[in-house]
């Protein structure tokens, strides 16, 4: 079964403590993604990047002293437009780090044949997931849509592409980001 896993898509990623303009502009694109998965029956799969109010204390604070994707705080939330768009199907899975640890765990029974990645930030939480996956799968189809992701900035994002593609990840629509015109 096809699985859709949308990394990060969090108002704080978007448009809020940490968004960038290329953020905002895949919202619409990861959305039209989201219900093509549900209407073909695949899996959809959030992860929340998961921080709790000592941020600042943490190792991640000390190198990004910026404040994000706090728990039960509005910019930790996954916009109601892609949830809606996902239904009730969806699993959302909080992450305290960069990569999830626990992909075996919540992929059981999911019986997945291929692998879809889509969100933020495509060069540091987008790349250790799709990697952890692969490493998990190496047999296992997977996949990066380039127009559905953003980075920190469009290099940076370039630059990730660049590391899954050595990895034996595809990039589809690469330099069809929506901030490239």
């Amino acid at each position: 079964m096809k699985t859709l896993i949308v990394v990060d898509m969090q108002k704080d990623f978007i448009d809020g403590a940490l968004g960038t303009k290329e953020a905002e502009k895949i919202v619409s694109k990861v959305k039209a993604k989201i219900k093509k998965y549900v209407k073909d029956g695949g899996n959809i799969i959030f992860t929340r990047d998961t921080h709790k109010k000592n941020y600042m204390e943490t190792r991640e604070g000390k190198y990004l002293p910026v404040p994000h994707c706090i728990k039960g705080t509005p910019g930790w939330e996954i916009p109601k437009v892609l949830t809606d768009a996902a239904g009730e199907n969806a699993v959302i899975i909080d992450k305290g780090s960069f990569g999830y640890d626990k992909w075996p765990k919540v992929l059981k029974g999911m019986d997945p044949t291929e692998f879809e990645f889509v969100g933020l930030c495509t060069d540091i939480c987008v790349v250790s997931n799709a990697l952890s996956v692969k490493a998990l799968y190496p047999e296992v189809n997977i996949s990066v849509d380039a127009a559905c992701c953003a980075g920190v900035t469009p290099a940076a994002h370039d630059a990730a592409l660049a590391t899954m593609r050595s990895c034996q990840i595809d990039i589809v629509h690469e330099g069809k980001e929506p901030w490239r015109g």
